[in-house]
């Protein structure tokens, strides 16, 4: 296919803005890709950092393959701390400001955040295919995560529950001093120290610092040796089975497990630590049987502690793709104020009198100059009175400068906004009602960017095919059954509800091949709910379960349509949870009108009750007609 024909079908995106930018730079790789819709990565190609002398030459190469694509958003995760416009990466000898970078590729949105605050973006999201358990324990809900990983540095961060949500960590923890476990490790420590006063946990928990091991081993073993990669180290210990090169990624291994103990007792991660960066997924299966595990329960008398946290490698290509997208997502969509106002700026400009777009040219170009600068330097550089910028900002929509400048503030940060208030004794009705709205539409947006596309469309080929469905729901859900039934009917689909716990498994003993069950429950876990599930499956039909992905409800239905909002049912009465299922029937409810096979259904079994067939399809009001 020829260049331009790629770039055309890349435009035509999920995004009305057409497709973002996204980037995982490191101090020797970077990697690069187009997202062209919620979890779809095109385009991925990764250049090596040596060969460019700046962020900006980097960038270019990139996009010069995708010169006919209009990019108006971008994102990188950059190897170094992040704060204010500035950047100056550590292990590299680049230094950039945002917003030039920004201007120089003619970019309406940039966000540049630390690599592992965007790996950490990623954690809860990912899925069981996308990691490999090292050892036992479960994690724990709305509990702390851990993330750390070796690659040319040692990048470490974790993710915090919050009453409003969750935050990231931008932690630069990989620079804490080592801390030897044996003699052998002290004896490396000491090699170490014969060129560094102060060794940190990454001098040695990295790839460089996996050469410096293997040379410290070799002269504590008395072995005249050559330098090794890091690579050669692996491919000899893993391929050639060398037995110094074994003794050394052992070695490794066991530091890493002491490392990630370490920020397990630091943060209290009970929702399991995980292990990313770019060499230890590449040990493969080898690093389950490393002594990382035993090493991180090898903790006195918090052993026992440790042994309940699980632990992770994450073995997903590319995962900070989907943590520096979401960080994207998050800011585009304004949940903080950073309402996209660069847009709104430059799509209001003509409206504005010529000299309020003396001042909107000025935002537009120099943004962080207008942040941090008094009103009278603003208007000088605009060359306009200081009442037309106040005139600017309430074109706008806003009170004046200050107010301007505080939204505008939130639009040029990278970081992650409050999508949870929780509504207090003391608030109006006003307040609660925008809350409630809020928090509702907040997770509804979530709920779109996880949905599993392809469960649902085995759902809608299952309901379509129905000889009949069966809807096995209790209390709050029940209302959901309820609904299904009263829209599959429509379909002349012959459809009930159970929602009488001790009629369930009667009912499952009389299904047929053919039939579905669509189970639903916030927890997954109800023991009638569970028992009826199995003698449907063992009569012959299928189930759909709308549940938590994690439930043993989950597990035991043919497909899941998964609602992960986590609400505590046993304490509250979930009220979002029940509007995310109903969205499910709905969804369904309109694939099953789409269905061809489902069209021809519903018209033979209108012809065959003597109901004229007027329409193929039963008109529902998401359809045009």
């Amino acid at each position: 296919m020829k260049q331009a024909e790629v770039d055309q079908k890349l435009n035509r995106t999920a995004f009305a803005d057409g497709p973002r930018l996204l980037a995982d730079i490191g101090a020797t790789h970077a990697r690069f890709a187009l997202q062209t819709a919620p979890g779809e990565f095109r385009a991925v190609r990764v250049l090596k950092c040596d060969d460019f002398t700046g962020i900006v030459p980097l960038l270019r190469s990139y996009l010069a393959d995708h010169a006919d694509i209009t990019l108006n958003h971008a994102a990188l995760a950059v190897a170094n701390p992040v704060s204010g416009d500035q950047v100056r990466m550590t292990n590299r000898d680049w230094e950039f400001s945002t917003d030039e970078v920004r201007r120089a590729l003619g970019l309406h949105t940039l966000l540049v955040v630390n690599d592992f605050t965007a790996l950490a973006m990623s954690l809860p999201g990912l899925k069981p295919a996308d990691l490999m358990q090292v050892g036992g324990g479960a994690p724990a809900s709305n509990s702390v995560i851990g993330v750390l990983g070796p690659g040319t540095g040692l990048g470490v961060s974790g993710v915090i529950p919050t009453v409003d949500g969750f935050v990231t960590l931008g932690s630069e923890g990989g620079h804490t001093n080592f801390a030897p476990a044996d003699e052998r490790e002290y004896s490396i420590l000491q090699y170490a120290w014969q060129t560094w006063s102060h060794v940190s946990t990454e001098r040695l928990i990295s790839g460089p610092g996996m050469e410096i091991i293997y040379r410290a081993i070799a002269k504590r073993n008395g072995r005249q040796v050559r330098d090794l990669s890091s690579q050669e180290i692996m491919s000899g210990a893993l391929s050639d089975k060398d037995p110094l090169c074994l003794e050394v990624l052992e070695c490794f291994c066991a530091m890493l497990g002491g490392a990630s103990a370490n920020l397990a007792v630091t943060l209290g991660a009970f929702g399991g630590v995980f292990i990313g960066g770019g060499i230890v997924p590449r040990m493969g299966e080898w690093f389950a049987s490393s002594p990382f595990r035993s090493r991180f329960e090898a903790k006195g008398r918090f052993t026992s502690y440790l042994s309940e946290i699980p632990t992770y490698v994450i073995t997903t290509p590319n995962p900070a793709f989907y943590g520096v997208a979401t960080i994207l997502s998050e800011h585009l969509r304004g949940r903080s104020g950073a309402n996209t106002l660069m847009e709104r700026v430059q799509h209001l400009q003509h409206e504005l009198t010529p000299a309020e777009q003396r001042v909107a040219s000025l935002v537009l170009e120099q943004p962080r100059l207008v942040l941090n600068e008094p009103i009278a330097d603003i208007a000088r550089m605009a060359e306009v009175s200081q009442p037309t910028v106040i005139r600017f900002c309430r074109s706008l929509g806003f009170l004046g400068l200050a107010d301007f400048k505080l939204k505008f503030a939130s639009s040029l940060t990278g970081a992650i906004p409050v999508r949870h208030s929780q509504v207090r004794i003391s608030d109006s009705t006003h307040d609660l009602s925008a809350k409630v709205i809020d928090n509702t539409v907040s997770a509804i947006l979530k709920f779109r960017d996880q949905l599993d596309v392809r469960s649902l469309d085995r759902a809608i080929a299952l309901v379509s095919k129905a000889k009949r469905v069966e809807f096995y729901a209790m209390g709050n859900s029940r209302v959901v059954a309820l609904d299904g039934q009263h829209k599959f009917f429509r379909f002349r689909i012959p459809t009930s509800v159970y929602g009488d716990s001790h009629l369930f498994t009667l009912a499952a003993e009389l299904l047929t091949a053919g039939d579905v069950v669509i189970a639903i429950s916030n927890s997954g876990k109800l023991p009638e709910l569970l028992q009826a599930v199995d003698a449907a499956r063992a009569a012959g039909a299928d189930v759909i379960a709308i549940t938590s992905s994690n439930s043993p409800l989950a597990k035991k239905a043919t497909v899941c349509l998964a609602v992960d909002h986590s609400e505590d049912s046993t304490t509250f009465l979930s009220m979002i949870s029940r509007i995310l299922q109903l969205l499910l029937i709905d969804i369904l409810s309109v694939g099953i009108s789409l269905d061809a096979q489902n069209s021809e259904l519903v018209l033979e079994r209108k012809a065959s009750k003597g109901v004229e067939a007027e329409s193929r399809r039963l008109l529902i009001s998401h359809l045009d007609s």
